[in-house]
């Protein structure tokens, strides 16, 4: 099976698009992340939303978790105010990494092989440098189970 056939169409955001807007598209849609475009429309990164959630903890609470169970209610009612203002530039790794990517005709190997090697759950499906869409680990799952 080729890339292709596995892809599915994915919502994208450009690098100065809204952070609690992108935050919520992820929450809404139960996504493992988001394409991220620059301004031409080509894919740069993929923002993941174990980063998204990795913004949201402080770093202090990063840092010694301990603190976490001290601090009160009203502070985790508060933790999505980390992003109001903030663009998904904002949020994206300071060294970038590679973005994890395969080519439309690949196999269910090549992506597998990919993501496993990027441990990223998703990769985008390039053609060319146009975004087909995103093969994401639950569907390479899926695929690699049904022809178990």
């Amino acid at each position: 099976m080729r890339a292709a056939e596995m892809f599915e169409e994915f919502p994208v955001v450009g690098q100065d698009s809204d952070a609690l807007q992108a935050a919520r598209l992820l929450a809404e849609r139960r996504l493992p992340g988001l394409v991220v475009i620059d301004t031409d429309g080509v894919p740069v990164a993929l923002l993941p939303a174990s980063e998204v959630v990795q913004f949201l903890v402080p770093s202090y609470v990063q840092d010694d978790p301990s603190l976490a169970g001290v601090l009160d209610e009203s502070m985790s009612d508060h933790l999505a105010d980390r992003l109001a203002g903030r663009s998904v530039r904002s949020l994206l790794p300071r060294q970038t990494p590679e973005l994890p990517r395969v080519e439309i005709d690949d196999t269910l190997v090549e992506v597998a092989a990919v993501m496993a090697r990027m441990r990223c759950p998703m990769v985008a499906v390039m053609q060319g440098r146009r975004l087909a869409g995103v093969v994401t680990a639950s569907r390479l799952l899926e695929i690699a189970l049904d022809h178990h």
